[in-house]
């Protein structure tokens, strides 16, 4: 589950890990009041605008509606923020991680100014925390070379990129911290500040059960304070039972709505660009089936498995979704009748089609399994325009006839 800024930074500070203050805000009066308000707390007129989406390049990104307007913004006055939160709530931001559509701005953060002028030098650096599949251990990838693109980085001078894994079930050591600290550069209170810092984070990915967690940049500033400037988050939707506070953070706007309705029938459904839909039992049994779909000459224009507890809710369910896609020309469904039998899938097709109507496209089904003779008679016999299949090969016949046909 992915989190907007203003709300990984209210988790860090569960953490006591110093970030960059700021105040989330809907409209522009409000705006108008938080900028008045950081003012008075900090003593400066400076302040940073900020769009809140789920997606990186958010300062090199353009507001479709107007292209001179960035999605973050260093502003001086109100009138400033005024324009500028104009600019940017209820537009289209468009940046390299959302493609041309780009994604509507529903809040932004009007937060403090770090760059102020101070007796040492301000510093940009680049931290992350991830899951290290290969070596089974969460590692803090970090780089002298902060508010640039990681992979720029890894590209161009992967000499500048550290990492430091963590043994699993111990936390962050601190003889690790220190290593960290002077990797970067640091000393005095930097070094100092940093240490606690990273210790600090790295609890907080921990105690959040986090997949992901980026700061970039992690700021130094002129008198050596070490904060998070920015913060990307994801928590593992696994682990949401743990946490429901956090579950309550989800922005179902930022996310693709048939996903959403999906997850709402507990579906497991990822949006594709191809021809033929998918309803299929398990994670395994879709993937195969994707590879069979390709093979036989279509595109598959979904991942979409729905469990083993598959009825006639979840089957009406998967079909709404898929036909939803207006690219869609054909559907397979590929069920294997292991815990759920093949009949009472079948009837669920059945019911679907009775209720959903109006179904002008191919629906090849096919069931292995408990009961799949029986399942095929029943589709058979139903008088629905529904093929059956018991092979493999032989569903993947129909599907390329399908495909072809249209």
């Amino acid at each position: 589950m992915n989190l907007h800024e203003y709300q990984a930074k209210e988790l860090l500070k569960r953490y006591q890990v110093p970030t960059q203050e700021g105040i989330a805000v809907e409209n522009v009066e409000a705006a108008l009041n938080a900028y008045r308000q950081i003012s008075v707390n900090t003593g400066s007129k400076f302040a940073v605008v900020k769009a809140q989406i789920h997606a990186g390049g958010r300062g090199k990104g353009r507001i479709k509606e107007v292209p001179e307007q960035s999605g973050v913004q260093v502003v001086k006055s109100a009138e400033d923020v005024a324009r500028v939160a104009k600019n940017i709530l209820g537009h289209t931001l468009v940046t390299i991680q959302t493609g041309a559509a780009g994604k509507k701005v529903n809040k932004i953060l009007i937060a403090q100014d770090m760059y102020y002028d101070g007796p040492g030098e301000r510093k940009e650096f680049y931290m992350s925390i991830l899951l290290d599949r290969a070596r089974r251990q969460n590692v803090v990838m970090y780089s002298t070379e902060g508010g640039m693109d990681i992979e720029t980085v890894a590209h161009d001078t992967p000499d500048k990129i550290y990492k430091e894994w963590v043994q699993p079930g111990f936390p962050l050591m601190p003889f690790q911290a220190r290593k960290i600290a002077f990797n970067l550069g640091l000393s005095g209170l930097a070094f100092k500040n940093m240490v606690a810092f990273v210790t600090k984070l790295y609890d907080a990915y921990v105690g959040l059960d986090c997949s992901m967690l980026e700061i970039n940049p992690l700021f130094k500033s002129a008198d050596d304070k070490i904060l998070a400037v920015d913060c990307k988050m994801n928590v593992d939707e696994n682990a949401l039972i743990r946490h429901s506070d956090l579950a309550d953070m989800r922005d179902k706007s930022e996310e693709d709505p048939t996903e959403v309705e999906a997850g709402e029938f507990n579906l497991n459904y990822v949006k594709l660009d191809g021809n033929v839909g998918c309803m299929v039992n398990g994670a395994g049994l879709a993937m195969a089936t994707m590879d069979m779909i390709k093979l036989a000459g279509g595109e598959p224009a979904n991942f979409l498995d729905v469990g083993g507890g598959a009825n006639a809710q979840t089957v009406e369910a998967g079909f709404r979704i898929i036909l939803k896609d207006p690219h869609v020309k054909a559907i397979l469904i590929n069920i294997f009748g292991g815990i759920v039998r093949c009949d009472r899938v079948a009837a669920g097709v059945i019911e679907a089609y009775n209720k959903l109507g109006n179904i002008n496209i191919p629906i090849i089904v096919r069931l292995q399994g408990t009961n799949a003779e029986a399942a095929k008679e029943l589709i058979v016999n139903s008088g629905l325009k529904v093929e059956s299949a018991i092979l493999l090969s032989e569903a993947a016949e129909l599907v390329q006839k399908a495909v072809s046909a249209n």
